[in-house]
């Protein structure tokens, strides 16, 4: 067998992949070529369209690093009958922690400090001032797996007042934690002074967070979206801070990514933004590495791993 890594993988992964196959990795100059021979592939941002899998003849299994799989078409992997599997879970601590950092960030304008400290401006702290975080109220988007861990981390640092809003979980879901389950996002947005975002990108997430949506949050919120880039209109982000409807925002995915340094977004002094780096910890590395590695070796051994989505 043979397997292409496409993307930069920590070692734990590779080394075991190459312990049940041949391992082409992604600065190996054959990997342009994988659709030629490839088995199994191995990816994290690279985009698999339905060309490359009609290319690729004797590819079987496709394992994803992460839980968002918006890069590879998968009514063509159906179709094509190519094995999808991702790593749900393994990041979500990683991704929790980012979500909160990065609102902390905007609500104590740090990263607005640090560039004027850096440069040397005096800073009159009087004419800067942020938000508490104590016992205000934080909608959360998606009550899965990290939407929880968010949750709890507000509701156990500041006694946060929690809102979820989920229409594809039971009832029953948040029964061991105080919060308000809201019917619609119109119910939660006027409420929340933090919105924390934590849904897989679909045609009908696209452009929830919308101008509309945006109107109806107060002028000392912000908004958190470590999920995926185009869940927020993010046109109608920059007209919302930039006009003082909406304190700040901070994210680590874009519609485009990375975004460039003209993005209008990074004009705006209280909006912070990552590279799309929140599940960038050694730990999570190393765990999601390893797990893609061993739920592509099963798929293709003719097992059923538990990451299977196709």
């Amino acid at each position: 067998m043979k397997i292409y890594i496409l993307d930069a993988f920590h070692p734990a992964g590779v080394d075991h992949a190459a312990q049940h196959a041949e391992v082409i990795r992604w600065d190996d100059s054959r990997a342009k070529n994988w659709h030629e021979d490839a088995d199994g592939l191995m990816v994290r941002g690279k985009k698999i369209t339905a060309d490359d899998m009609t290319r690729a003849k004797k590819l079987r299994v496709i394992s994803k690093q992460g839980v968002g799989i918006d890069n590879i078409d998968l009514e063509a992997a159906k179709a094509r009958g190519i094995a999808v599997c991702r790593t749900p879970g393994v990041n979500s601590e990683a991704v929790a922690e980012m979500a909160l950092s990065l609102g902390l960030s905007v609500v104590r304008r740090v990263s607005e400090f640090d560039r004027m400290t850096r440069a040397g401006t005096r800073v009159q702290r009087a004419d800067f001032l942020g938000y508490e975080s104590w016992q205000k109220t934080v909608g959360i988007v998606g009550m899965g797996n990290i939407g929880t861990l968010v949750a709890r981390k507000w509701r156990g640092a500041f006694d946060a007042n929690l809102i979820g809003y989920d229409p594809y979980v039971p009832a029953s879901r948040w029964s061991e934690m105080p919060h308000q389950r809201a019917a619609s996002l119109e119910e939660m947005l006027p409420q929340v002074d933090i919105l924390s975002l934590h849904l897989p990108l679909t045609p009908e997430s696209r452009n929830m967070i919308d101008a509309a949506r945006l109107a109806l949050m107060k002028p000392t919120a912000i908004v958190v979206n470590t999920s995926r880039g185009g869940i927020v209109n993010e046109a109608a982000l920059y007209q919302a801070i930039s006009s003082g409807k909406l304190f700040g925002a901070g994210f680590d995915v874009f519609e485009i990514e990375p975004p460039t340094s003209d993005h209008p977004l990074m004009s705006l002094p209280t909006f912070v933004g990552t590279p799309h780096a929140a599940a960038g910890t050694i730990e999570t590395q190393a765990r999601s590495s390893m797990l893609a590695a061993s739920q592509l070796i099963e798929a293709l051994s003719g097992g059923q791993p538990l990451g299977l989505v196709a």
